[in-house]
């Protein structure tokens, strides 16, 4: 089960960050149920949320319900590559949730540009663009908790390569800092927060793993990997029932300001 969006660490902060100021109209660049569920949980005049697959809109309209979306409520299906997407809106908030590891997937290559596409959307002088991210895993691990994660992110990529389909590419939240700079915004907060790994994880990526299968179209290569993935499941499962968790790596959180003038 997903942890209540008001518990989660990073919606925490980003919560500290924002204090007292009006939440406004807020866009979610690049939405999913998690970052949605926090989003209709704030005082909100009303919300966008742009996804990059139709599939993926209707899910969520979905899972919301009639009940879960107000007149000022919408999710849109688009590319930011496009110019014309949201043309001439603005918003109060707009939250790139992990949108710059993800949209690789989508806009290959334009992540050097995605803060200076989403500057216009910001509203000027009160305006706030919030960045999460996954600091960039390291290429070896110190300890065995560590290296599994490591082995499980591995197998995950090299699923979804074989498969035909692309990896997320995730930054170093120094190079955001830099990039939001040239774009023209100004970093007001920035905090690492370290990562806690639980059996959720490991299942959750390795489902991916088994999800992929079906389009490597070797199939001794096929079997060989499905194996590789439940073998790694067992020595993942037996890791957390002697440690409980596995403590790896960091995501953070980016509160910037637009520079005008």
């Amino acid at each position: 089960m997903s942890p209540n969006p008001t518990e989660d660490a990073l919606f925490s902060t980003l919560e500290r960050f924002h204090g007292e100021r009006s939440w406004g109209r807020v866009l979610d660049a690049g939405t999913g149920m998690h970052s949605l569920q926090w989003i209709r949980s704030l005082e909100t005049a009303g919300w966008t949320a742009v996804t990059g697959a139709v599939s993926r809109q209707q899910d969520l309209e979905r899972r919301l319900g009639a009940d879960g979306m107000r007149a000022t409520d919408r999710i849109v299906t688009g590319n930011w590559t496009d110019e014309a997407l949201l043309r001439g809106e603005v918003f109060d908030v707009v939250l790139a949730d992990y949108l710059l590891g993800a949209i690789d997937g989508f806009a290959p290559y334009f992540q050097t540009r995605l803060f200076e596409r989403l500057r216009s959307h910001v509203r000027r002088e009160s305006g706030r663009l919030y960045v999460v991210g996954l600091e960039p895993y390291p290429d070896r691990a110190a300890d065995p908790g560590g290296q599994l994660v490591l082995e499980i992110a591995r197998l995950r990529d090299a699923c979804i390569l074989l498969a035909g389909h692309r990896c997320y590419r995730e930054y170093p939240r120094e190079w955001v800092h830099r990039t939001l700079a040239q774009a023209g915004f100004e970093v007001d907060s920035s905090e690492a927060i370290p990562i806690v790994y639980r059996r959720r994880f490991v299942d959750g990526q390795l489902d991916v793993c088994v999800r992929k299968l079906p389009f490597i179209t070797d199939l001794g290569l096929r079997a060989s990997l499905k194996a590789h993935i439940e073998s790694l499941r067992t020595r993942a499962h037996a890791h957390l029932l002697r440690v409980g968790t596995i403590p790896f790596g960091a995501d953070y959180v980016i509160a910037a300001s637009r520079i005008d003038g």
